[in-house]
């Protein structure tokens, strides 16, 4: 059986007060891995990840030295079908972004940006706070940096169904209101227009103006 190394995307939170805001998302794409072939090691500098897939037919593997240090115990974990995601809580709290995941300056061709998850520095703040409500402590109950007791059958219960989150049973009809798409709030505004004025009417109304623009007077007799 082949080895290939999985593709991994990241994205990066800082913090220099809340610890809680200074992480690194990390997501290992490896599809079909069970839990029984797969091995995880995390430690503080780095990351080494080994897993066989039942669908492809290949064993995935890939070591990561971080760029800086991070807490094993702190972090948390989320097995799917599809991947293997991880928030790796950064040891030291930072304002300043990581500049690169990688303790190594040479680019690797299986590491890419997490635009979906990534935003810039500057824009932390506003940028939503996302739901970990999902993953599982890393640490374990030895704390030694690996699945320790982590249940995956438990897991995968937490991805629920698919399409967009918070749209429930809502009727789609309704969301053409408020946005031009309902005709009663179209005939209102009709309703509050006033009239035009008629050719007939204008003409009239400036028939004094005119005469008196004109200069046209009763003349006066002189009286000898």
């Amino acid at each position: 059986m082949s080895t290939v190394t999985p593709e991994v995307t990241w994205a990066q939170r800082s913090s220099s007060t809340e610890p809680e805001k200074n992480y690194v998302y990390l997501t290992i794409v490896a599809a079909d891995v069970p839990e029984s072939d797969l091995k995880l090691d995390l430690k503080e500098q780095s990351l080494s990840f080994k897993g066989t897939s039942t669908s492809k037919k290949v064993t995935y593997a890939v070591d990561l030295d971080f760029f800086a240090e991070i807490d094993p115990n702190e972090s948390k974990i989320h097995h799917s079908g599809r991947d293997v995601s991880l928030v790796l809580r950064k040891k030291e709290l930072k304002e300043e972004y990581w500049p690169r995941l990688l303790k190594d300056t040479k680019k690797m061709h299986f590491l890419k940006t997490d635009f979906d998850k990534w935003v810039d520095e500057d824009e932390q703040d506003e940028a939503p706070e996302e739901d970990m409500n999902q993953m599982n402590p890393m640490g374990g109950a030895g704390g030694d940096g690996g699945f320790g007791g982590i249940d995956f059958s438990k897991l995968g219960a937490a991805q629920g169904a698919g399409g967009l989150p918070g749209m429930g049973g809502m009727d789609m009809s309704s969301m053409g209101m408020g946005m031009g798409g309902g005709d009663e709030d179209s005939d209102d505004d009709d309703d509050d227009m006033p009239e035009l004025e008629n050719d007939e009417d204008t003409k009239d109304k400036t028939k004094a103006p005119e005469a008196a623009a004109s200069g046209d007077k009763p003349k006066i007799e002189e009286v000898a």
